[in-house]
Parts: structure tokens; C-alpha cells; sequence
């Protein structure tokens, strides 16, 4: 079992903590315990070349980083990666917009190709898909409300940013070759959520900062079945940033095989140690949040292929019902007819606002993923919130 050491809360201050981006600097202490094992030594005369593989079809893929993908995923058992392409990118925001340009290109319509996603969705899927008013594709929203004629992309996100319910296809349109689907898997790994299978899709997008919390690497990856999408992928990357940095990729290849070697220490196992670090912390902001206005999501509980176990869970009191709490962002809501977001930023905290998710101003999502003394400040100042609203009372 891999302990997770509880550091305290810095006072209160003046400071004004930013929970609106998911910045997962919490694994930091993991990685500083580690050490060196993970250092890459990058000579001058490294790494100059654009190409790494020029037999491969995503030719700026390095190899060692190919390879550290599959086994990662062979020993979690996340995710198929037999028989697919690799495409690496610029963090899987680029793979989402190479993703969608792909698949908008093949459709060969003359109308643009619609994009949805359901309420509560991640926010920047908006903005990826309306910053360069492309004609090729176009924001139509909520999926749950769309139904539109015509080809359509659906972007799936699970466990679900910014709620982290497991989520499917929404749009039931299961003989329509026009419909298309993107599955994005940021989280989905077992300091998160149970992994509860091994996905198959067409299109399935990971990052590396979500998994080990290296997000200044800006390395993501998508598993891709059909040939045509994956080149029109890649072309894509290629006009938009010609490949893809070699030194994060040769730095990621190197942490990854670190992490696949601790998925069977059981002192160093970095999923043990991610999610008992999370469970603490939803139990300490469900300690918060008792009996006071707030409102969190419901999660079952459920069994873990790659801890061989259903993962242990504990009564809420307020609700009577079992959890598993290791999620990245919490959705935080409240009973009150009130702008949350605001709320929040009259004590200094950041987040972000429902309405940017597709939802309401009852609700915003906040980062778990912030160092601890960051994250003992919010829990404090939320605390304070629901002591000024019982003393209002």
C-alpha cells in the first residue's frame, strides 16, 4: 500500500487558488520520490532530425515512445492498441482537433459536418471547434438535445470532464454511417476509475498529463483503427505544428516505462498512490460539503480489472449511498438560486463556470489536481462559505 502523506493546510491569505484549469501538479511528491530513474540525458547532437520513423505512418512518432504506449496500456488493460495506429500529438487537444478535421474531410459533404457532445461536456471542446470558424465543421452543442439530419461527430468523453459519470454514445443512431464518434479517455485510468474493461473504439485519445501529471510535456496520443483517418490525422499535425517535439516525447517514453515497471511494486505503484491521494481528498471535501447547501455527483462502486478487486468505497451520511471518490474535477453544484462561480470568486477561488460546460450557473467545476497546500485552502475557504450562509440563516 502506498502512503499519502498529508501535508497542512497553509493559513489563510490574501492569495487568489486557480481550480478552473486542471493543472495536476498533486503527483509532484510522487515523482520528487522517485528521483533519477526517470532522467533523460539529451546530447547537442540529439534528436535534430524532423523524421523519426520514416517507415511508419505518423513518420514523427518515436519509436520507444510507441512502444512504452503498448506496453502501458497492455498492462493496465485500458484500452486495445493491437492492430491500430499511433498518432502522437501536441497533447490531445491537437489529437481532438486532427480528430475531427479527419473525419469532417472524409465525410465530403458540402455542408459543414455537426459536433456535439452531452451536457455537462468539457468546455474547450467549444472552443476547438469554433476558434478558426472552420467551413468543414461546426458546434451544434448538447448532444442530448440534437437531432439534426446528416453526418455528425459525437465526442465522448469517460469518465465524463467535467462530472466523471462513465459515459457513452448518446445520439442513437447505430446503423447511420454518417455518424461518427470520438472517445476521449483522458481519465480513464485506475487512479480515476475502475477499469472496468478494455475499450475498442475507432478513435480513442489519451494524455500523458492526465496520467502521470507531466502536463508541461504537451504529449497526447490517439489509437486509431482506420488507416485513412489516422493519415488524414497526421497531415493535419503536420501543417499545424510539423510533428511533434521529440525531446517531451523521448522524456515521456522514459516515465511511462518507469510507471508500467511500479504497477507491480507494492510500495512504488503510482496508481495505488494516485488514487489513495484522491479517495482522501473527496473524503475531506464530502466532509466539507455535509449538511450544508453544496452538491457533489453520485459514483457506484465498481470492479477494477487492474487492482483485481471492486475498489472500496464508504457511506455518504448526507445521501445514505457508496461512492468511489477518486475523480479528477468536482462537480460541484449548490440548492441555492445563485451564480456559483462568483460565489466562489468572492473567496479567492477560481473555477470553472456550468454554464461553460453546457449546464448552469448552479454549478462550476473545480480541480482535485492542485498541490495539497492549494488544495487545504479551498476546503478551508469552502468551509467558510457554508459557515456565512448558516450564520445568514
Amino acid at each position: 500500500m502506498v502512503k499519502v502523506e498529508n501535508t497542512k493546510s497553509i493559513a489563510m491569505s490574501d492569495s487568489i487558488i486557480n481550480l478552473d484549469h486542471g493543472d495536476p501538479t498533486a503527483y509532484e511528491e510522487y515523482w520528487r520520490k522517485i528521483g533519477d530513474r526517470c532522467t533523460v540525458t539529451i546530447r547537442g547532437c540529439d534528436l535534430m532530425s524532423y523524421f523519426s520513423d520514416v517507415n511508419n505512418l505518423c513518420w514523427f512518432l518515436e519509436p520507444e515512445l510507441a512502444e512504452a504506449i503498448k506496453e502501458l496500456h497492455g498492462a493496465v488493460g485500458n484500452a486495445a492498441t493491437e492492430d491500430r495506429y499511433i498518432v502522437v500529438g501536441t497533447g490531445s487537444t491537437q489529437l481532438c482537433q486532427a480528430a475531427v478535421h479527419a473525419l469532417s474531410l472524409l465525410a465530403g459533404g458540402t455542408e459543414p459536418v455537426s459536433v456535439v457532445a452531452a451536457a455537462p461536456y468539457y468546455s474547450t471542446y467549444v472552443e476547438e471547434t469554433t476558434y478558426v470558424r472552420s467551413g468543414m465543421y461546426k458546434w451544434e452543442g448538447d448532444a442530448w438535445r440534437f437531432d439534426k439530419k446528416g453526418p455528425f461527430i459525437e465526442l465522448v468523453t469517460s469518465p465524463n470532464n467535467p462530472d466523471g459519470t462513465i459515459r457513452e454514445t448518446v445520439v442513437n443512431r447505430p446503423d447511420d454511417e454518417e455518424a461518427k464518434v470520438i472517445h476521449d479517455f483522458a481519465y480513464y485510468w485506475p487512479h480515476y476509475t475502475p477499469v472496468t474493461h478494455c475499450q475498442d473504439h475507432d478513435i480513442m485519445l489519451f494524455t500523458f498529463s492526465k496520467i502521470t501529471g507531466h502536463a508541461g510535456s504537451r504529449i497526447g496520443w490517439a489509437l486509431v483503427k482506420d488507416k485513412e483517418v489516422a493519415k488524414k490525422m497526421v497531415e493535419y499535425i503536420i501543417v499545424n505544428s510539423i510533428g511533434v517535439s521529440k525531446e517531451s516525447q523521448v522524456r515521456s517514453a522514459k516515465i511511462l516505462k518507469v510507471l508500467k515497471e511500479t504497477c507491480t511494486s507494492e510500495t512504488e505503484n503510482f496508481f495505488e498512490y494516485g488514487r489513495e491521494m484522491m479517495k482522501n481528498r473527496w473524503e475531506r471535501l464530502r466532509e466539507v460539503v455535509k449538511e450544508s447547501d453544496f452538491t457533489l455527483p453520485k459514483y457506484p462502486e465498481g470492479y477494477c480489472n487492474f487492482f483485481g478487486k471492486t475498489l472500496e468505497s464508504y457511506p455518504d451520511v448526507t445521501v445514505g449511498v457508496f461512492h468511489v471518490l477518486t475523480q479528477a474535477f468536482a462537480w460541484l453544484g449548490t440548492k441555492e438560486e445563485t451564480d456559483l462561480v462568483n460565489d466562489l470568486r468572492r473567496q479567492k477561488v477560481m473555477s470553472r463556470a456550468g454554464e461553460r460546460c453546457g449546464s448552469d450557473k448552479k454549478h462550476v467545476r473545480v480541480s482535485m489536481l492542485s498541490r495539497e497546500d492549494v488544495f487545504n485552502v479551498f476546503l478551508e475557504r469552502l468551509a467558510n462559505m457554508k459557515l456565512i450562509k448558516s450564520i445568514d440563516l
